[in-house]
């Protein structure tokens, strides 16, 4: 399978788990030669296994080893594991484990997933294969760890490999092409009209960003949707309160704070007057009589509810912008026909779902999950509820759409209704309904601006952005080099904001915290930025050596632990992606970016640029925008915009 070089250009390291290859300290490097490697870059990491005289492994069913050296290093790993253990390659495969720390190594395997039978004792296995595995080009040393084989890559294949690949694929480094002709269509941020944009749709929106920026950088054809709240009675309240209170210049300045606030008077008249006026005169009387000529299609009580939902929808692009996020499609309740309603009631009793319960139409779940109860579908009055219409809804989008995949990223507390619904598609028989899934998430407590005012959206962005642009002008030289200081403020504020929501589990509730959101020290997005804008410096410092320059480096040069470190690192990013597609978690790529930081910081102490020879310069360099590069995509696929200075 794979032509074996037979003098090892790898020295036997020290038994010694202090000396070990982990941190590389006591291993003699090998140097490639410079017309292989470092001749010219090519997209393909297994050109360079050419260079080396080895075979390519045979590609393994899931992996991409044209585009992720981890994958290329999988192959490899399984076959010669493969030859030794007896066991096939294509089970080795999968059971390699991307691992947490780096000295657990930069691949592990559990012996117990490979052998099963009773009797084996997995460490002594785990020491037989590790004494077995062939170190050379490829692996630089196998360890054994209980019942784990740690499998540690030779950082020289790594630095010949990885950053002339980072340099030549740029943003497109950590894509791979997982799926071919496959749609996803993601559902989230979904604000009410004219009510506050609140911390739920914040989250909502932020982690549905990532989503969509990662699935398209996975290969998926995205369709961004946001499914507004823009029907009910609620509007007839609003289109009352607007013809007593409202005002159409500041209407159309400030649309969704000057209808939340008609909105609250309202409300304010119909709770003092409670049950003491006829239901022709009361407000809410009123209310419910200007809906239901919404429901009759009245042109008049229509174009009042439009101009609404217009100017609030050309308000949110605004906002959304801010986040970098652009949706496909502005859809909403109002838009699930009368027709898909009665559809889906049709097929309730087709299916005989449904049973009468004092005039109400229920759907009784209990008998497929009993977690999920008894649900209303229809009220005795003949108006239809949240679930008919979300049923509605996902029978119109799959059969305009007729996507692969639908996201629905929603709130926690969303989570029994949810469930409801996808079981009452799957029960109805809509073979689709399998490919619906719930990103759900959890509170954010304490959202408030400074003073203690309602939260709208703007006003906490723009809150950030004052105190970050009070911070950028304490150090005046720096600030005096900066454009465009407002536009860098707001950008530094946003990932302030944006970091913090995606730093834990997304499922955990988390306590928004000005002071800490703020820090440009320790792990936040402040701090994300400034690492970016460092990295950008250092590049604009030497202006005479070049990306083509960087890419034939004489990577041998790099040696120190601290190198080896942040290119085993770099490596790992392909794989954070693939890893975050399985766990639909941002916190997955945020944790590597702060851990891909303090590494390139560490490296600042060791690996000068500035008074070093040219060919040191340049390599050294060359590591640096790698890591500035794998930086900028990472933060770019959660949503920011990294700044070149600040």
């Amino acid at each position: 399978m794979f032509k074996r070089i037979t003098n090892p250009l790898l020295s036997i390291l020290s038994s010694s788990r202090a000396s070990s290859i982990r941190s590389f300290e006591n291993v003699r490097l090998f140097k490639i030669s410079r017309t292989g490697f470092q001749s010219r870059m090519s997209n393909s990491f297994t050109q360079h296994l050419q260079k080396l005289s080895i075979q390519d492994p045979p590609v393994l069913e899931g992996s991409h080893p044209d585009v992720n050296v981890v994958d290329l290093m999988r192959n490899y790993i399984a076959q010669e594991l493969a030859k030794i253990s007896g066991v096939d390659a294509a089970a080795i495969y999968p059971a390699l484990e991307w691992t947490n720390t780096l000295d657990r190594g930069d691949l592990l395997i559990p012996v117990p997933r490979l052998v099963r039978q009773k009797g084996i004792n997995p460490k002594a296995i785990a020491e037989e294969w590790a004494q077995k595995f062939p170190t050379g080009e490829l692996v630089g040393e196998v360890e054994s760890n209980g019942p784990f084989v740690q499998f540690f890559f030779n950082p020289q294949f790594l630095f010949h490999t990885v950053v002339p690949d980072i340099l030549t694929r740029k943003e497109e480094y950590g894509a791979c092409k997982f799926v071919e002709n496959k749609k996803v269509l993601i559902e989230f941020s979904s604000p009410n009209i004219a009510k506050p944009f609140h911390a739920g749709h914040l989250r909502s929106t932020i982690i549905g960003g990532f989503l969509a920026n990662l699935y398209e950088k996975c290969g998926w054809e995205v369709i961004r949707m946001n499914y507004l709240g823009d029907w009910g009675k609620q509007f007839g309240v609003l289109a009352v309160g607007y013809e007593r209170y409202g005002n159409e210049k500041q209407l159309a300045e400030d649309p969704i704070n000057h209808l939340f606030e008609v909105y609250v008077r309202i409300n304010k008249d119909i709770e003092a007057e409670g049950g003491s006026l006829p239901e022709s005169e009361s407000t809410d009387g009123k209310a419910r009589q200007y809906f239901k000529r919404m429901e009759d299609g009245e042109p008049k009580a229509l174009a009042l509810w439009r101009k609404f939902r217009d100017l609030s929808i050309e308000r949110y692009i605004g906002t959304y912008a801010r986040l970098n996020i652009n949706y496909d499609v502005y859809s909403g309740e109002s838009q699930v026909s009368k027709e898909s309603m009665d559809k889906a009631l049709k097929l309730y009793d087709e299916k005989n779902l449904v049973h009468m319960d004092r005039g109400a139409k229920l759907i009784d779940l209990t008998k497929f999950n009993k977690k999920l109860g008894k649900v209303i579908v229809q009220k005795s009055d003949g108006t239809t509820l949240y679930l008919t219409r979300d049923v509605g809804a996902a029978m119109d989008r799959y059969n305009k759409y007729h996507f692969d995949k639908m996201i629905y990223v929603i709130a926690s507390q969303q989570d029994l209704h949810t469930a409801q619904f996808f079981e009452i598609l799957k029960q109805l028989g809509f073979e689709w309904a399998k490919n619906l899934h719930h990103v759900n998430f959890g509170m954010v407590q304490g959202m408030s601006t400074r003073k203690g005012t309602v939260v709208f959206l703007d006003n906490i962005l723009e809150e950030t952005k004052d105190n970050m642009h009070e911070v950028m002008k304490k150090n005046e030289v720096k600030y005096a080099q900066v454009e465009n200081p407002d536009e860098v403020a707001d950008l530094v504020g946003i990932s302030a904001v944006m970091i913090q929501d995606m730093q834990g589990k997304r499922i955990n509730n988390y306590e928004f915290k000005w002071e800490r959101m703020l820090s440009f020290e320790g792990d936040t997005g402040p701090y994300l930025q400034y690492a970016h804008s460092r990295l950008r410096s250092m590049e604009r410092n030497v202006p005479d050596i070049t990306v083509e320059d960087m890419k034939k480096a004489d990577f041998s040069l790099l040696t120190e632990p601290a190198a080896v470190a942040l290119v085993r690192l770099l490596s790992q990013y392909p794989d954070v992606l693939r890893n975050a597609l399985k766990t639909h978690e941002p916190t997955t790529v945020v944790t590597y970016l702060f851990k891909l930081t303090h590494q390139v910081s560490s490296c600042y102490d060791v690996l000068w640029v500035a008074g070093q020879s040219k060919e040191l310069a340049t390599v050294r360099l060359a590591l640096y925008a790698a890591a500035r590069q794998v930086l900028y995509n990472g933060m770019k696929l959660l949503g920011l915009t990294p700044v070149e200075r600040m």
